[in-house]
């Protein structure tokens, strides 16, 4: 019988909102492929199991039907951080002959257990592993990426594209139709998907790392490309778009103007001029024309984030936007670096709104107020039909729970 494998979350999930507060955080993408996805392909055979916060639990039942979520029937597991990115020899590293848990840094990032260790664990607990409670076990150290907070999934974006375009093996086929006017550069590192087009004047630019485009891709003309980049099936690259190293577009968006070193999760939209740096864009997420936010700040010093609450040092010179499902942007909005937007907000008007929004919020630079919880949701069914999809009861129940986590938040930033 095939080693069980649980993805579990751990009380970091926090330090990764608004990004992390519609989904569980290994269903963040990083590269190509989710951080799920990187986990699962390097345990091929392994039996799945998959633990979330308990809100959370219905939407990841919906997204995995074959999949048992916080809960186990097998007499031993081992562990995996869903905050991991892994390493090539992490199959290797984590044995699953004695039981131990792995740190790193002093996190957990895997353990394996069997047994009355294995009933222990409590999967509907925001905490999973209680270092307390094991601390009789072989603790080791392993070499692992563990993500943190959201710069560091783009920070480490451009490296996992490279990663996940060699695993897939699919260099140098052109499934697609590219006009004999386009031009592709260093061929050999660039996939192009079935169905997809690459229209006259577009250039991919594959000479500093590769580029893949999924099925289905419209490549509009004039665009330019410079690898690594990820283009996600049925997505459409528009007009004269500039689409920088280290950024990932996943399935179902319109993207156009500048964008560098960012991720939009999948069906959003960023179709007009405008620049995007260093950012990360949750799904159903609308950018107005001529949005732009700042990456870097004009005395060249590190970046500080409003995470969970409090003031966090980047310690990067680069941090842009992180922006929740289904907020949005007037045209002609501007954010400051490392702006945090929550969930199902809309931001416009003059000057830099604050550098955080929380959840619900409508406003900007003049003032926020609450986004009508019914309102916002009726907007959201509206956008979703445009893609022939249908809001699911789980779906407006997630939605309905985190306007209540979020109370706290916009009753001391919002006006009433």
């Amino acid at each position: 019988m095939s080693i069980a494998i649980c993805i579990f979350e751990d009380h970091y999930f926090s330090q990764l909102y608004p990004l992390s507060q519609t989904r569980p955080v290994y269903d963040l993408r990083c590269g190509i492929s989710t951080l799920k996805e990187k986990i699962i392909q390097q345990f091929p055979q392994s039996a799945l199991y998959l633990n979330c916060r308990n809100y959370l639990a219905e939407i990841v039942k919906h997204e995995n039907p074959e999949v048992k979520i916080n809960r186990i029937d097998r007499n031993e597991c081992l562990f995996i951080n869903g905050r991991s990115l892994g390493n090539p020899n992490f199959p290797k590293i984590l044995q699953t002959t004695e039981e131990r848990i792995y740190l790193h840094n002093g996190q957990v990032a895997a353990a394996f257990l069997r047994g009355a260790n294995l009933e222990k664990i409590s999967l509907t607990n925001e905490i999973a592993f209680d270092m307390e409670e094991f601390s009789h076990l072989d603790q080791v150290e392993v070499d692992v990426i563990l993500i943190n907070y959201p710069w560091d999934v783009i920070n480490q974006n451009g490296s996992e594209i490279e990663a996940d375009f060699n695993y897939l093996n699919q260099a140098g086929h052109i499934q697609g139709n590219v006009s004999e006017h386009a031009v592709l550069l260093y061929q050999q590192q660039i996939h192009v998907g079935l169905d997809s087009k690459i229209k006259p004047g577009a250039v991919l630019d594959a000479q500093e790392g590769p580029i893949y485009i999924g099925k289905n891709v419209t490549i509009m003309p004039n665009a330019v490309i410079e690898g690594p980049v990820f283009i996600g099936d049925n997505s459409i690259i528009k007009i004269g778009a500039k689409i920088y190293e280290g950024t990932s577009i996943g399935e179902v968006c319109k993207v156009g103007g500048e964008v560098e070193e960012s991720i939009i999760h999948s069906y959003s939209n960023k179709q007009h001029e405008g620049f995007l740096g260093h950012a990360y864009l949750g799904q159903w997420v609308n950018i107005g024309a001529d949005t732009n936010n700042s990456d870097l700040k004009n005395n060249y010093s590190s970046v500080k984030v409003m995470i969970d609450g409090k003031w966090v040092d980047s310690g990067s010179l680069f941090v842009g936007l992180f922006m929740g499902d289904h907020s949005k942007t007037g045209i002609n909005t501007m954010f400051n670096t490392g702006t945090v937007v929550g969930v199902l907000s809309n931001v416009f008007g003059t000057g830099y709104p604050p550098k955080f929004i929380p959840s619900f919020a409508w406003g900007g630079n003049e003032g926020l107020m609450v986004h009508d919880l019914e309102k916002a949701l009726e907007t959201a069914r509206r956008v979703m039909a445009r893609r022939k999809l249908e809001m699911s009861n789980a779906y407006e129940m997630l939605f309905r729970d985190i306007f209540q986590m979020t109370a706290s938040e916009r009753n001391q930033i919002c006006n009433n």
